[in-house]
């Protein structure tokens, strides 16, 4: 989970170091379209209700999933990639990477992308998200092996839960063309997220809002 801050937009994240060049994607373009992504799951009780909510409003999201949890829940890796979502690595135990070298990073993200094929052989991970936004030199490691390194653009402190409407308020207010969402279906209590995702995506389609997948490169 992500520090107790409340930023509706997040600043542009920038690893240091070696990996100063590379720059975790926030956005995906300047259309009226948003990315929803999922933190820390899968969660037993939590992440089938998120499916069940997005297969109902024909949505498909980003899922970062966290690697521990990922060995305890395997079938719900399996229904999280048959259901179209997109994969992505959000490290084994969700530890500050931002002062770990190069070297413990990638057995990190290996052992984490290991676990995941367990359940799925072969499924793409194309993703990747450091624990707390903590980057470090996470992304140019990631990149290395793979994977694009993934912020966002709008958080709305959804692992302090404020309750169900004031979710889909900050969610309605603060989206922005193209933005990256930071939600989370793990990591404790996530009721309030399910239930305020279900309220969210027919309010923001009645704006012409999209729900879209970063393309893959």
């Amino acid at each position: 989970m992500p520090p107790s801050t409340y930023p509706l937009r997040t600043p542009h994240h920038t690893a240091s170091g070696p990996g100063a060049a590379v720059h975790p994607v926030e956005a995906i373009g300047t259309e009226q379209v948003v990315c929803l992504t999922f933190d820390d799951g899968p969660h037993p009780v939590h992440t089938p209700r998120l499916l069940d909510v997005l297969a109902a409003h024909d949505v498909r999201a980003v899922f970062f999933l966290q690697g521990d949890q990922a060995a305890r829940h395997p079938a719900l890796v399996r229904r999280i990639m048959a259901a179209g979502h997109t994969l992505g690595n959000h490290s084994m135990h969700h530890h500050d990477m931002s002062g770990w070298s190069a070297g413990r990073i990638a057995s990190d993200l290996l052992e984490t992308n290991a676990v995941i094929r367990q359940a799925v052989p072969y499924a793409p991970v194309p993703w990747f998200r450091a624990p707390y936004g903590a980057w470090g030199q996470s992304p140019t490691v990631a990149t290395a092996l793979g994977m694009r390194p993934m912020g966002w653009r709008l958080a709305v402190t959804d692992w302090e839960p404020p309750g169900t409407g004031e979710l889909v308020r900050r969610l309605t207010e603060g989206v922005a063309p193209g933005a990256v969402v930071l939600l989370h279906d793990g990591g404790g209590d996530r009721s309030q997220t399910v239930d305020a995702v279900d309220r969210v995506i027919p309010a923001l389609r009645a704006y012409d809002w999209r729900f879209v997948l970063p393309e893959i490169s």
